[in-house]
C-alpha cells in the first residue's frame, strides 16, 4: 500500500513538472509572436514565381528573425504609392519611376533597397521581322500593355537611346497579351518583361530577337520603398525589412530549385503549370537581381530615369533625385 501510494505521488509530481514545463514553453513563445511587428507588403502584381525571394524570406523565417511578420498583398501599384504616402502602408514594392512621379506630387516616398539590378523591360520580335537593333524599330508597330508603367517608360527610354521618339513608331495598347499578339503577327514587336514572355515564345517554338532596355540605358527598377515618416521614426524597422528581403534574394540566387519549390506554396497553380517554362522564368529573373552589392541603388540610374520622365513631360517639378533613394541602411 505504501509502495503504491509512493508511485502515485511520483506520477503526480512528474505530471505537474511536465505541465509546468509546457506552460513555461507557451509563455515563452507567446510574447515572441506578440512582439513581431506586422507589415503588409504590396507587390503590385498577381502571385508569381518572380516573387520567389519574398516567399523564401517568409518561409525560411527571415522576417521573423528580424522581428517582423509580413503578409503579401497583390493590389495595384499606383494605389500603393498613395497609401504609402499617407502612411496607411509603411512599405511597398515599387519601381523607380513610381517613386519619382510620386515625389513630383509631393508624396514623401523613399526607395531604400534595390531588388532588380537591371531594368527588366525589353522589346521582342520574331526573327523573321529582321529587327536586330533599336534603330530598326523606326516605323514599326509596337504593342505594349498600355501607355503607363514600366513597360511604357522602358520602351521610350530604349527609343531615346537610339535617337528615336514616340512619334517614330506606332505604339498600340494591347493589354497583357503580348505573346498571343506577336504570335498572330498583329504587331511587328511587343514590349515585355525580359524574364517572362521571351521564355513563353521560345517554348512555343518561335525564333525571336530580344532587345533589352538594360543594354541601352541604366534605369531604376523594382525595389523596397518606404515613406519619410517611417524612415525617420522607425529606422530599425526599415533596416529589418531590408535585411530580411535581401537575405531572401540571396538565398534564391544560391538555391533556385528550392526557391521554386517554396514558391509553389504561395503561387496557385504553379505546380500544375509548365515546369520548364516557369523554372526558366525564375532563372532569368535571378540574372536581373544579381549585383556586386545586393540592394545598392545606382545614382546614375536615378538621373537617367529623371531625364526620361522629364522628356516624356511626366514631371512638373525639378526634383532632387538624391531625395528619392538612400543606400545608407543596407546591411
Amino acid at each position: 500500500m505504501k509502495k503504491t501510494l509512493l508511485i502515485i505521488v511520483m506520477l503526480l509530481v512528474a505530471l505537474s513538472a511536465g505541465c509546468a514545463a509546457k506552460n513555461s514553453e507557451v509563455a515563452t513563445d507567446a510574447p515572441a509572436a506578440a512582439s513581431l511587428t506586422k507589415v503588409t507588403l504590396p507587390l503590385g502584381y498577381i502571385p508569381n514565381v518572380q516573387f520567389a525571394p519574398l516567399y523564401v524570406a517568409i518561409d525560411k523565417g527571415y522576417y521573423q528573425e528580424e522581428g517582423v511578420s509580413v503578409s503579401l498583398d497583390y493590389s495595384m501599384e499606383n494605389d500603393n504609392a498613395v497609401l504609402l504616402a499617407n502612411d496607411t502602408l509603411q512599405f511597398a514594392i515599387l519601381s523607380g519611376e513610381q517613386v519619382i512621379l510620386a515625389r513630383d506630387k509631393q508624396m514623401p516616398l523613399v526607395y531604400v533597397a534595390a531588388w532588380y539590378q537591371q531594368y527588366p523591360v525589353g522589346i521582342v520580335s520574331k526573327t523573321s521581322a529582321n529587327i536586330t537593333s533599336i534603330a530598326d524599330l523606326k516605323g514599326k508597330k509596337i504593342g505594349l500593355p498600355g501607355l503607363y508603367g514600366a513597360n511604357y517608360i522602358g520602351a521610350i527610354a530604349m527609343l531615346d537611346s537610339a535617337g528615336l521618339s514616340e512619334s517614330d513608331v506606332a505604339l498600340d495598347s494591347i493589354g497583357f497579351n503580348q505573346v498571343e499578339v506577336l504570335m498572330a503577327d498583329r504587331e511587328d514587336a511587343v514590349v515585355i518583361y525580359v524574364a517572362n514572355e521571351p521564355v513563353q515564345l521560345e517554348a512555343q517554338g518561335e525564333s525571336i530577337t530580344l532587345l533589352k532596355a538594360s543594354d541601352a540605358i541604366d534605369l531604376v527598377s523594382n525595389g523596397l520603398v518606404t515613406n519619410e515618416k517611417t524612415l525617420t521614426e522607425n529606422p530599425e524597422l526599415v533596416k529589418a525589412m531590408i535585411a530580411a528581403t535581401l537575405k531572401g534574394v540571396q538565398y534564391t540566387i544560391n538555391n533556385p530549385d528550392e526557391a521554386y519549390e517554396i514558391s509553389k506554396k504561395y503561387v496557385e497553380n504553379l505546380a500544375s503549370a509548365d515546369q520548364a517554362v516557369q523554372k526558366q522564368v525564375l532563372l532569368n529573373s535571378i540574372e536581373l537581381w544579381k549585383g556586386d552589392i545586393l540592394g545598392y541603388s545606382q545614382p546614375q540610374a536615378w538621373q537617367n530615369m529623371q531625364r526620361i520622365l522629364t522628356k516624356m513631360k511626366l514631371l512638373t517639378n525639378d526634383i532632387d533625385v538624391s531625395t528619392c533613394f538612400t543606400n545608407e541602411l543596407l546591411p
